[in-house]
C-alpha cells in the first residue's frame, strides 16, 4: 500500500525534465569540470580562477563586494581564500580605515597565475560559445544574469 506522503514517480519525471534549478546545476557542474581540467596546468580550479579574476581591481576590495559578485556568503569566500593565500596568490590585510574589514589583493604571483590562465579561459570559453547552436551566448548570459539578481525579498527574478 502506498504512503499518502509518497511522491508519485510521474512527479519525479516532471521535476527531472522541467526544473530550472536542476538544469542550471547540471550545466554549472559540466562547465566547472571542463574549466577545471583546462586550468589544471596553471594550478587553478574554475572557482579559484573566478575568485582571482574578482580580485583583479585597481584597489583592493573588501570581502563583501567580492562575495556579492561571486554569489557566495562571506564564510564560504573566506574558506575559498585560504588556499590561495597559503599558495601566495592572494594577500589579506586589515583595512586601515576600518579595522573590522579585511582587504583582498592579488600578489605578484597571483597576477602572474591569473595572466597565464586568461588565454586558457579565452580558448575554452570561445570553443563553448562557438558550439552553442540552440541559444545565442548573449541571450543565455542575460537570462542567467536575470535569474541571479535577487529581489528585495531575497527571491530571484524570473
Amino acid at each position: 500500500m502506498s504512503n499518502p506522503r509518497d511522491v508519485p514517480y510521474e512527479t519525479t519525471h516532471l521535476i527531472r525534465d522541467a526544473c530550472l534549478c536542476l538544469h542550471v546545476q547540471r550545466a554549472a557542474r559540466a562547465l566547472s569540470r571542463l574549466f577545471d581540467e583546462a586550468l589544471r596546468p596553471v594550478g587553478l580550479t574554475s572557482g579559484q580562477f573566478s575568485l582571482l579574476n574578482a580580485l583583479n581591481r585597481p584597489a583592493p576590495p573588501s570581502i563583501a563586494p567580492v562575495a556579492q559578485l561571486l554569489a557566495m556568503d562571506r564564510t564560504t569566500l573566506t574558506a575559498a581564500l585560504k588556499p590561495l593565500e597559503r599558495d601566495g596568490l592572494v594577500a589579506i590585510a586589515r583595512d586601515p580605515e576600518d579595522r573590522r574589514n579585511r582587504l583582498l589583493r592579488l600578489t605578484d604571483k597571483g597576477r602572474e597565475v591569473l595572466a597565464s590562465a586568461v588565454p586558457i579561459w579565452r580558448d575554452v570559453h570561445g570553443a563553448i560559445e562557438n558550439g552553442m547552436v540552440e541559444i545565442a551566448p548573449d541571450a543565455l548570459r542575460e537570462a542567467l544574469k536575470g535569474l541571479s539578481r535577487p529581489t528585495p525579498t531575497g527571491t530571484v527574478r524570473g
